[in-house]
């Protein structure tokens, strides 16, 4: 073990500070060979100093090791007493004022001030639309939802949920497809379908109407992963008798190869049998002169 350190005296710390102002923190080498700070400093080595200087500042920012930043606490909002209503609860009197989120001001939008929810389903939308408008052809899915967004407030993907309701509608057997529009059934009445009002539930009640958005999103999911799977399929049966072309191609062209080559070789044996029989000939004219 070396021998133990010595305690800092007053006029080392002061060498020290003055040293710094004179050539900043980090040139204690410089500092140690300064006639006025070599002497006080001149049994510290370079590791001392920094350390030493390190302690001093953070001594003197009045800031220790061992604290820690502490994140404020978020504020909250106080309801005043007499604005309380006898439905009030107790933990309604301090409300944390955290910032909303996407789904927390879709369900506010659809609670009103007085604790009622006020959204009607999506499926009394269509069949309202389809009751106001009437046409004999139907309405494609656009004029549908151009209907609906500019009577209620939707969500973004509304669109994209008005496909899956119209399957769902048909299902039901409440309205029919022609071609690519859909219409009311032919029996049905505009007595029959129902407007689509605006719902009264308690506030307790918006859990559900939440699940039924989830719900909703779930089955737009489903049919999407329905709709790529079919797509995958379709690819792989296009692809499998694209191969079996191929190998029918690839077959035809080693039928054709072969009976070229056999032509071949029945041209080549024809030629061979007519020169042999040319060379038979000449021969058997030449004896005969003799």
């Amino acid at each position: 073990m070396g021998a133990p350190k010595q305690k800092w005296t007053s006029e080392e710390e002061g060498a020290l500070k003055k040293g710094v102002e004179k050539y900043g923190a980090g040139r204690w080498r410089t500092i140690q060979k300064d006639p006025e700070f070599g002497q006080c400093l001149a049994a510290r080595s370079n590791v001392d100093l920094k350390d030493k200087w390190r302690n001093m500042s953070v001594s003197a920012s009045g800031q220790g090791s061992r604290e820690r930043i502490r994140t404020p606490k978020k504020a909250l909002a106080v309801v005043p007493f007499q604005s309380l209503t006898p439905e009030a609860t107790p933990s309604m009197l301090a409300i944390e004022a955290a910032p909303s989120t996407p789904t927390d001001n879709l369900i506010s939008r659809k609670i009103s001030t007085n604790g009622r929810n006020t959204t009607p389903r999506y499926e009394d939308m269509i069949l309202e639309a389809l009751t106001a408008m009437r046409d004999p052809n139907g309405n494609d899915v656009t004029t549908i939802a151009n209907y609906i967004e500019q009577r209620h407030e939707v969500p973004p993907n509304f669109r994209r949920l008005l496909s899956s309701k119209l399957k769902r509608l048909l299902t039901q057997d409440k309205i029919v497809k022609v071609h690519q529009n859909y219409k009311l059934k032919d029996k049905s009445s505009t007595a029959d379908v129902k407007p689509a009002i605006y719902e009264s539930t308690n506030l307790s009640d918006s859990s559900v109407q939440y699940s039924s958005i989830t719900s909703d999103i779930m089955d737009d999911s489903t049919n999407r992963i329905t709709e790529a799977s079919m797509a995958f399929a379709m690819k792989v049966a296009e692809s499998e008798e694209m191969s079996h072309r191929a190998a029918e191609v690839a077959r035809e062209a080693e039928f054709h190869r072969r009976v070229a080559e056999e032509a071949d070789m029945f041209y080549a044996a024809c030629q061979s049998y007519d020169q042999y029989l040319d060379d038979g000939n000449c021969d058997a004219s030449q004896n005969f002169e003799q």
